[in-house]
């Protein structure tokens, strides 16, 4: 996976604007051909291939011609369950979760995002958009000053049934787990009225990079209990987190149990009783660590096998987006560098 921050997509002065359509236009006509084409496929019968090859020539047509033809609905359910349906694919959206954020901007479709919550802070074109506040708890006036067509956001906000209540569309979309973040890259495509393919292309570039990473990791380090501290409190991630499904496959093991949740609490002394290896943490939460009760005994900390990522590195670490393969990376070089020599486990490459 190309790990570059991903580029807007920009209409090309003197082509598809020459026409005065912007280029969602163009991205409807080319799905209408598509989409026809497909059919025309599955369809060759008697009678039926002659329609369809006219109606693949008029879209064909339409495209060269510059001529817009009605764009097509786009229907998605989100994690609450409900069916959310727009007469078009939008072209203004805001965002109110980095990692959806993230998944917008891998898709190539960056242009569209109007306005995002205060921690979208990937790609760095995202610092020139509007900030609606938090996520949890968005600026309800911002948004709606921002003529949204679409607000992507997490389940967790209150913010959903108020800007429903405004007669603006919602998609509710919160990834915890390796499998949430390949489906809610799916539905975010759907959402924007692109071809499944899309997606798929870069679910497959993730998949691939994770197992080359996997392949990496030395045997010497292998094996090893890892603690990831995600936030104060502490809040730890656990074996059923995408964090935890990373670190298994990289053939070590989160020492927090997938029955606690994703991301649980902890009360600090379950970490000293459970003594990691390998200790993985964000710098602003470092502070004090050896200071905790009973910390200091902690095996990790004694000889100094922790990972403390600065702020920039702990965001990908974090987000369940399409930057999973740069945090396989930091992990990787994390366990490499800090892990300790533990008895040869074989490369699995998944958990």
């Amino acid at each position: 996976m190309d790990e570059r921050p991903a580029t807007a997509r920009r209409p090309v002065p003197g082509v598809f604007m020459k026409n005065g359509h912007p280029p969602s236009v163009f991205g409807s006509l080319f799905a209408i051909k598509n989409r026809v084409a497909a059919q025309m496929s599955r369809q060759r019968v008697l009678g039926q291939t002659g329609r369809w090859a006219a109606l693949t020539r008029v879209a064909c047509a339409a495209i060269a011609l510059g001529v817009a033809l009605p764009a097509l609905a786009v229907q998605v359910t989100d994690d609450r369950g409900v069916t959310v349906t727009l007469a078009a694919p939008p072209q203004r959206i805001v965002s109110l979760l980095p990692s959806l954020t993230e998944t917008v901007c891998e898709l190539g479709q960056c242009p569209r995002l109007v306005g995002v919550d205060r921690y979208s802070n990937w790609p760095a074109s995202m610092a020139s958009l509007p900030r609606v506040g938090g996520g949890l708890d968005p600026s309800i006036e911002a948004v709606v000053a921002l003529k949204p067509d679409l607000v992507l956001l997490a389940t967790s906000t209150r913010a959903a049934a108020r800007l429903e209540a405004l007669g603006i569309k919602v998609v509710a979309l919160e990834p915890r787990n390796m499998a949430d973040v390949r489906r809610v890259l799916a539905q975010v495509g759907r959402a924007l009225g692109l071809p499944d393919a899309d997606a798929q292309r870069v679910w497959f570039r993730i998949e691939t990079a994770l197992g080359t990473i996997a392949q990496s990791i030395p045997p010497r380090s292998r094996g090893a209990r890892v603690y990831f501290e995600v936030g104060s409190g502490p809040y730890a991630a656990s074996e059923a987190s995408f964090i935890g499904e990373m670190l298994a496959r990289l053939d070590a093991r989160s020492i927090v149990p997938g029955n606690l949740g994703p991301f649980p609490k902890l009360n600090p002394e379950f970490v000293v009783k459970a003594d990691p290896d390998v200790i993985l943490i964000g710098d602003e939460h470092f502070t004090g660590l050896a200071g905790r009760p009973g910390w200091a005994a902690l095996r990790a900390v004694r000889e100094q096998r922790v990972c403390v990522f600065p702020p920039a590195q702990a965001d990908i670490l974090v987000r369940a987006g399409p930057r999973l393969v740069e945090a396989a990376r930091l992990m990787a070089a994390c366990l490499a560098s800090r892990a300790p020599t533990l008895p040869t486990v074989a490369p699995s490459g998944r958990p």
